[in-house]
């Protein structure tokens, strides 16, 4: 096995032509085919917005914000990046314009610079290089191995004015790191246009040419496209890119963003790395090389159920973020993941809360009822988290519905608040309960502010990250479903987003109407966690999240539940049925 001061292979990512063009997927994809390899695999995400982080970030103008176990709050492709490759990332593999300056403009205060002019170049440039070889060299996995290769996503297109410093960076740092350790992958466009869809490969052909300006010449051409390679397109993009034709792949729509690997690796894509990276040098175990084939069979495996047609389960998503469902991305994944692991195909039904509202239907009665026909048709409801009192009652209307209509209901963070809300008001009889977040004055808050968080500044101050979550020593949560799901622990770390926690004073009443917290946290056991309701099939929340540690072969237990219950399988489930006998590839849940 390598020492611990080898030298680690770069895999650079870079896009061109427009934004949103699929690097992170790209990245996710190879670092997984490398990781069947039984190498280890680590991921960066630059991000070249000034934000320090992506936690004051709308969901709407920039997807979800993903959190990690140290509370980072980060862009949404570190997301997929754990998914694929299974690691356990922290704030500093996601850098930011914001974080580079902030260290460079730091050491000038201390006097780091010993008055030197402080420039973009070569500070700046430098500050990026120590970043990428610090956290590349930080293990990610249990077996704290130092990872074998780094891929690092560039995000924007090539030639933004805001990525200059970053491109500029990576020009210098291939010499810095050798070129056998340095792989550049560049993701580009090449649109159909014209009513018989022809290929264009011009806007490819300008966009390498820009980045052959600017320095970096690809190793690699990853072309996404709406159809295969035409005829002729994969050589005229070699002739015009100077690349080899087996190093241009077409990476076109396929089933699912899970066959990608697979459409990499059947065109060669290992050959192509390992050539250029030498990584057939690299030593690593007979155990490790096993992991890697066990790996590449389930993700086959997983894949091919997602390409199958499976019986549908239908889940009705209840958010004020619909209009872009990438807010949501972590959640749908874990809903995509517990789907095929119990051999289901998943439909969503996408509710906004706000039309759920009485208010709505004077104001759009179409969109009104649309609304709660896409949520009474639905097998199951997920209410996720969200901020801000628009469509809160909303979600209080689905928590409601789901309770009383026996219908399987899983909450997470706000979602668990207003299921509380919900029982506060409607069992126990304490109709004016809300939450101090969306009525400070609030008679009988059944949802209040945490004391120890900062009410003034809004980035980094809530109750970030992994937490230990503490199951009750009670009769009702030793047999409950939850704790059963998890495989009756006394105990799980999760990840938690949140400045607003259930009030403690009003516990004792709802648990005497059947409402039972059955998890508190583990340092004070003051702080709600998890609740589980009595007498109905699944209704289950959480004041954590759930959905970011949903793995693709490894689903988060409380999505499991919720598939379950949904399809009709969880009483078998936890009688020790295999749900998913007749596949002929198990899948390690």
């Amino acid at each position: 096995m390598p020492s611990s001061n080898k030298q680690t292979k770069y895999i650079i990512v870079s896009g061109g032509v427009i934004s949103g063009i699929g690097k992170g997927i790209i990245a996710s994809s190879t670092g997984l085919l490398l990781k069947t390899l039984g190498l280890t695999v680590t991921s960066i995400k630059i991000d070249p917005y000034l934000n320090i982080d992506a936690g004051t970030l709308s969901p709407l103008d920039h997807g979800e914000v993903f959190v990690l176990d140290d509370g980072g709050e980060v862009d949404l492709d570190l997301g997929n990046y754990e998914r694929y490759l299974n690691v356990t990332l922290t704030r500093d593999n996601n850098i930011t314009t914001g974080k580079i300056y902030r260290e460079v403009i730091d050491k000038e205060r201390r006097g780091d610079y010993l008055g030197k002019t402080v420039q973009v170049v070569p500070h700046i440039t430098n500050a990026v290089q120590d970043w990428v070889e610090r956290v590349a060299s930080v293990p990610t996995s249990d077996s704290g191995r130092v990872p074998d290769v780094c891929i690092v996503e560039l995000g924007g297109p090539v030639g933004d004015i805001e990525s200059a410093p970053f491109i500029e960076a990576m020009r210098q740092f291939q010499f810095r790191v050798g070129h056998d350790n340095f792989c550049l992958i560049h993701v580009s466009l090449v649109p159909v246009v014209g009513a018989v869809g022809e290929q264009k490969t011009k806007p490819t052909q300008a966009s390498v040419r820009d980045l052959r300006g600017l320095g970096l010449s690809p190793d690699i051409l990853a072309c996404r496209s709406a159809i295969p390679f035409e005829e002729g397109i994969r050589e005229k993009l070699s002739m015009f890119c100077q690349v080899s034709p087996k190093q241009v792949f077409s990476v076109h729509d396929c089933e699912s963003l899970y066959h990608v690997p697979i459409l990499l690796r059947q065109q060669g894509i290992i050959d192509v790395l390992t050539e250029r990276l030498k990584l057939d040098k690299l030593t690593y175990t007979a155990e490790m090389r096993s992991e890697g084939d066990s790996l590449w069979a389930q993700w086959r495996e997983f894949a091919r159920r997602r390409a199958r047609d499976l019986d549908q389960t239908t889940i009705a998503i209840v958010g004020k973020y619909t209009y872009l469902t990438d807010s949501y991305i972590s959640v749908v994944k874990a809903l995509e993941h517990a789907a095929l692991n119990v051999n289901r195909k998943i439909k969503i039904n996408w509710v906004e809360a706000s039309d759920l509202e009485e208010s709505s239907m004077h104001k759009d009665p179409l969109k009104y009822h649309e609304a709660w026909q896409h949520m009474c048709g639905a097998d199951g409801i997920l209410v996720p988290g969200g901020f801000g009192e628009r469509g809160v009652e909303g979600k209080v209307l689905a928590a409601k519905w789901a309770r009383e209509h026996k219908i399987p209901y899983l909450g997470i963070c706000l979602g668990m608040q207003v299921a509380v809300i919900d029982f506060a008001r409607h069992v126990c009889g304490i109709t004016d309960a809300h939450s101090a977040e969306f009525r400070e004055s609030c008679a009988n808050p059944a949802i209040i502010f945490m004391p120890e968080i900062d009410k003034t500044t809004m980035g980094g101050t809530m109750r970030l990250g992994s937490r230990p979550t503490k199951f009750q020593d009670t009769e009702f949560s030793r047999n409950s479903v939850t704790r059963k799901l998890y495989g009756s622990v006394d105990e799980v770390h999760e990840r938690h987003r949140h400045r607003y926690e259930v009030n403690p004073e009003i516990v004792a009443e709802l648990e005497s109407k059947g409402l039972h917290f059955i998890g508190r946290d583990a340092d004070t056991g003051e702080r709600m966690e998890i609740l589980e309701l009595e007498n109905h099939p699944y209704y289950v929340a959480a004041q954590y999240h759930p959905e970011y540690l949903t793995r693709p072969l490894g689903p988060s237990p409380m999505f499991l539940g919720l598939l379950l219950a949904a399809s009709g399988q969880l009483q078998d489930y936890l009688n020790g049925e295999d749900v998913s006998k007749d596949m002929d590839t198990k899948l390690k849940m």
